[in-house]
């Protein structure tokens, strides 16, 4: 993604202040821009629409602290603070979780996740070949990249209720027990 600067930044406040107030899907550039104090095309040297903002401030805000975290392998610490990151701007992530489509909080999140993932998993087994045959590295990468933005929205869906460290425990019990488990352990 890329770097932030001042111009991005007051261009994401602007559409993070409109989003909390009208549908996203109704904000316009030319509110962006004013809001932002910049003229539009200034804008479009930066972003080509909206909805390239709106992953650019999903990925500098929620992915990027993270990265590190999730390419040494630690998912639920990720998950946490991903958790802790959407709940310090809860109304506005909870405002963009209910996107649905192509422009949809989940597959932007599934997009990046899965990017880290992949890399992370295709050095891994680099050394090692994985155990099935069939078993693709984008096939495990996808999977639990799925996984991780399906339990983000469904927070956001329980409006945020459970702590973060609440959510990435059941984010870690249910990706590391077999169904049969998780639904013995239901009855």
């Amino acid at each position: 993604m890329q770097a932030k600067t001042n111009v991005d930044q007051m261009l994401a406040e602007s559409f993070k202040n409109l989003a909390l107030r009208m549908p996203i899907d109704k904000i316009t550039i030319r509110q962006i821009t004013d809001g932002a104090g910049v003229i539009r095309p200034t804008f479009y040297n930066h972003f080509q629409d909206k909805y390239e903002l709106l992953e650019w401030i999903i990925c500098t805000e929620i992915i990027d602290p993270v990265r590190t975290l999730m390419q040494s392998g630690n998912l639920k610490d990720s998950m946490v603070q991903i958790f802790c990151h959407m709940q310090q701007d809860k109304k506005f992530y909870k405002k963009v979780s209910r996107l649905e489509g192509q422009h949809s909080c989940e597959r932007i999140a599934r997009k990046f996740i899965m990017e880290i993932l992949f890399t992370v998993i295709n050095e891994k087994a680099s050394e090692q070949k994985l155990a099935r045959r069939g078993l693709t590295v984008g096939m495990v990468a996808e999977y639990y990249a799925q996984c991780m933005a399906f339990v983000v929205i469904q927070w956001t869906k329980m409006d945020m209720s459970l702590t973060p460290e609440q959510m990435a425990d059941l984010f870690e019990y249910i990706t590391t027990h077999s169904m049969d488990d998780v639904i013995a352990k239901m009855s």
